[in-house]
């Protein structure tokens, strides 16, 4: 089985442990995790001013095809990536392909609902974003929710659960339920 490779697009203004959560969980799982700035710098400053850097920019592996693509929230961060032209089209060419998209906190709304990711789907997102997941059938008390290739998860504190979720969908149930005991999940 060759290793799974998985795109995480940063932004300044995400939120500072998602992003950090799904990179690290991912990676413990034996992901080959590319994090992408989608600004002209590698040097992102998240939305509690932890400061990141991400290993590329995005227009550096724009022709890569992923296995998944995972968005972290927080705000503007989610913003900047529904803003970035280059990844919604990664996005789009990834979903026709069939890849898994994933989203957390506030990019399920304002990534996915803007670009029509989650009409006739299950979702969910931040409380109090959900008028923008334009078309779903918002689910308000599950902290990840799966629909064929869209994972979204809640929040902040589903973070752990979600990444496990993406990790479980790309290399099985039993990696992802060793990485969760190594977590103490």
């Amino acid at each position: 089985m060759s290793m799974s490779k998985v795109l995480v697009p940063i932004a300044n203004g995400n939120e500072d442990i998602e992003t950090i959560t799904i990179i690290d969980v991912l990676r413990r799982g034996g992901i080959e995790v590319t994090v992408a700035s989608v600004h002209d710098s590698k040097h992102i400053v998240m939305a509690h001013g932890c400061k990141l850097e991400a290993d590329v920019l995005l227009t550096d592996v724009a022709d890569i095809m992923y296995d998944a693509i995972v968005l972290p929230g927080g705000m503007p961060g989610a913003e900047n990536l529904r803003d970035s032209e280059l990844l919604t089209n990664m996005l789009e060419k990834h979903d026709i392909e069939d890849a898994l998209l994933a989203a957390l906190c506030a990019s399920p709304a304002v990534v996915f609902g803007t670009h029509g990711y989650v009409i006739d789907k299950q979702a969910t997102c931040y409380p109090g974003f959900e008028d923008g997941l334009t078309g779903a059938e918002y689910i308000s008390d599950l902290p990840v929710v799966m629909d064929e290739n869209i994972l979204t998860g809640k929040g902040p504190a589903a973070a752990m659960v979600f990444s496990l979720t993406v990790l479980g969908n790309l290399k099985g149930y039993e990696t992802a339920q060793k990485v969760a005991d190594d977590l103490l999940c």
